[in-house]
């Protein structure tokens, strides 16, 4: 309990010193404000307590945009991949976060992509927007469950980020992130000390992919996932 109060009185004041601090770098360049974000997670990590192992920088191609695509385990995901992904990327997200105030603002600073699913015809609109900004050379980062795991184990996976894969034409990189629930469960405001280990696997190609190829695409990514999860979960 001790490791939950210190790890939400430091979160918030430390959240708001790194977007007034790091703001004025978002003038000077995106990637700035990006590689600042990147030292804000990996000081929460250690405030938390969380030690992260990561497998498979060598999976990150050198050259060309992707889309990592993780499984959702908890909150600490955030953290995760800004910790551990060594790139530039740039995430996806809902379209209100960019109103609010100063948070809004380093977001679109940063070049975060806004998907707007207020309705099914912004939200298509949105998602080819995001499609071209991938094909134009920016990686980003996709939850293909859509939202947090109450145990652990994977969910459904949604098929829009696949779609916006195949429109891109741009490989997707597949991530396991496990232990993360352990760390933090949803619903819940506790906060355990613990390991989190991240696979980052091989990229999926999908140039000359179609509609038609989306389930077994999405087949592929999950049977990755999966094998980065440990052995209890990913047989459940």
């Amino acid at each position: 309990m001790l490791r939950t109060v210190i790890a939400y009185i430091f979160f918030l004041p430390w959240t708001l010193f790194i977007m007034i601090t790091g703001l004025p770098l978002s003038f000077i360049s995106p990637n700035l404000l990006h590689n600042y974000g990147r030292f804000w997670a990996r000081v929460c990590l250690v405030v938390a307590g969380v030690r992260l192992e990561i497998e498979g920088r060598e999976n990150i191609p050198a050259e060309g945009a992707h889309i990592y695509m993780p499984n959702h385990q908890s909150a600490f995901d955030i953290l995760v991949l800004f910790a551990g992904l060594p790139d530039q990327f740039r995430w996806l997200a809902k379209h209100e976060l960019f109103k609010i105030p100063l948070f809004g603002l380093c977001m679109r600073q940063c070049g975060y992509i806004p998907i707007n699913r207020s309705d099914r015809k912004k939200a298509v609109a949105s998602m080819n927007k995001a499609a071209q900004r991938i094909h134009d050379g920016t990686s980003v980062v996709i939850f293909p469950e859509g939202t947090r795991s109450e145990n652990g184990n994977l969910l459904p996976f949604k098929k829009g980020g696949f779609i916006m894969a195949m429109q891109a034409q741009v490989p997707i990189i597949p991530v396991a992130i496990d232990g993360s629930c352990k760390v933090h469960r949803k619903h819940s405001m506790r906060v355990k000390p613990g390991t989190i280990r991240t696979t980052i696997f091989p990229p999926i190609p999908t140039e000359g992919l179609n509609p038609s190829h989306r389930d077994d695409l999405m087949e592929q990514v999950r049977q990755q996932i999966s094998r980065g999860l440990s052995a209890e979960r990913s047989s459940s």
